[in-house]
């Protein structure tokens, strides 16, 4: 017998070898061992619909939003929610608004604290500002908008065609925002916005009633790309980020684009902005959103020292003594002039400006609806691309020959007809 296994140990000792190499291997290599069951990966965002089969192990929003520009709201992505903050709501704000935004389908996380917790894609939205409708319109989730502060100062045409069919309830603004208006509508979300003043705000009575309300505070931002990529805060409520990322890029490159052909301007017109009313002058400080699209227009601004984010109250002396040698007076009053002399008769001092000698007075009122809503603060804040092409047009004609002025308007030289 033992002569025997020496025979079969000699003659299989290779085989023996290389098996046990074999298993050496496979112990030490564990992708070698029996498959485990995959998950399969979510190929988009559910930008309709619910989860049928939750998984926690599936990432449902594979396709993501990075925040370039606006300073205003970040965002964490957890497997099947969001963590959205607004960081500063209104100027001088002492409180922040967080969002757990919810795969609808999906649990919610457990632990929430100090936060609102809402379902995506939302179906039912109310918007509480003309300066969300561009990005409902782009992120093409008009459909789902069922409601708005007022219609008066509403120029985009879909939405005035909603209007028009009575597909849109109306729920007033500030304090005096209608509660039961708002419960019978059942919306998923009411986005509004906020001053940090009860006299002025709509979403401290919207809350206490229990209605989901989301705080945007694009106006916030102090540039005007900042602010047009708020666009990616209201997709995130629709799991549009997809959209939203190509719409933004798309337009800060068509932006960059007019940037740098005043880039190197050596002649940089001086630029005052603002209109005194009551012997006040109001100019955008120097921190300022207006400030910074002068500046990319290749203008000087003549309050480009001051910091000053917002606006600054100045006496008529202070800013006329410095405002009389500006080359161009963009007036940006909701009040309309239409000529000159008009702008003269209302304050005499005005005609010693020198933009008003040289008929270089702008105001951009050019696209108003009937009620004097203002375009400019609707399609221009969402599209900046337009807003710096004209400003360009105005201070550097020659570099954009065929560009046609969108918002702005300069005018008339000669006495009103």
């Amino acid at each position: 017998m033992s002569r025997k296994f020496e025979l079969l140990n000699r003659v299989h000792r290779p085989v023996l070898s290389l098996l046990l190499v074999a298993a050496l291997a496979a112990s030490t290599v564990p992708a070698l061992a029996a498959p485990a069951t995959r998950v399969e990966a979510q190929a988009a965002n559910l930008t309709a619909g619910c989860v049928k089969n939750y998984s926690p192990a599936v990432d449902y929003f594979p396709r993501k939003i990075r925040v370039e520009d606006a300073t205003g709201f970040t965002v964490k992505y957890f497997k099947n929610y969001k963590e959205v903050t607004v960081l500063n709501p209104w100027r001088g704000a002492k409180e922040q608004f967080k969002y757990i935004l919810v795969q609808c389908g999906t649990p919610a996380p457990k632990g929430i604290r100090n936060a609102f917790v809402i379902e995506v894609p939302v179906k039912r939205i109310i918007a509480m500002s003309t300066t969300h409708l561009p990005h409902l319109d782009k992120l093409n989730v008009l459909d789902r908008l069922i409601g708005m502060d007022t219609f008066k100062y509403v120029n985009n045409p879909k939405v005035r065609a909603l209007v028009q069919a009575g597909n849109l309830i109306e729920i007033g603004d500030g304090p005096n925002v209608s509660i039961e208006k708002v419960i019978a509508s059942q919306p998923d979300i009411v986005m509004t916005y906020g001053v940090g003043d009860p006299k002025y705000d709509s979403h401290p009575k919207l809350l206490e009633a229990g209605i989901p309300t989301v705080i945007n505070a694009e106006y916030m931002e102090g540039t005007p790309l900042g602010r047009s990529e708020w666009i990616k805060f209201t997709a995130l409520f629709f799991n549009k980020e997809a959209e939203a990322q190509r719409e933004y890029a798309n337009m800060k490159q068509r932006y960059l684009a007019i940037a740098r052909r005043v880039k190197n301007v050596a002649n940089r017109p001086l630029v005052l902005q603002g209109t005194a009313t009551r012997d006040r002058w109001r100019v955008p400080g120097g921190g300022s959103y207006a400030a910074r699209l002068i500046a990319d227009a290749g203008g000087k601004y003549l309050f480009a020292n001051n910091n000053e984010a917002g606006s600054l109250s100045l006496t008529f002396e202070e800013v006329y003594a410095r405002a009389a040698s500006a080359d161009v007076w963009l007036l940006a009053s909701f009040q309309r002039f239409d000529s000159i002399q008009q702008l003269i008769n209302a304050e005499p001092r005005y005609s010693g400006m020198n933009a008003v000698r040289k008929g270089q007075v702008w105001n951009y009122d050019k696209r108003l609806n009937e009620n004097g809503g203002n375009d400019y603060w609707e399609t221009g804040v969402a599209n900046p691309d337009l807003l710096l092409a004209d400003l360009v047009k105005i201070l550097h004609p020659s570099l954009l020959p065929n560009h046609e002025l969108v918002f702005w308007r300069q005018l008339s030289s000669g006495p009103t007809q």
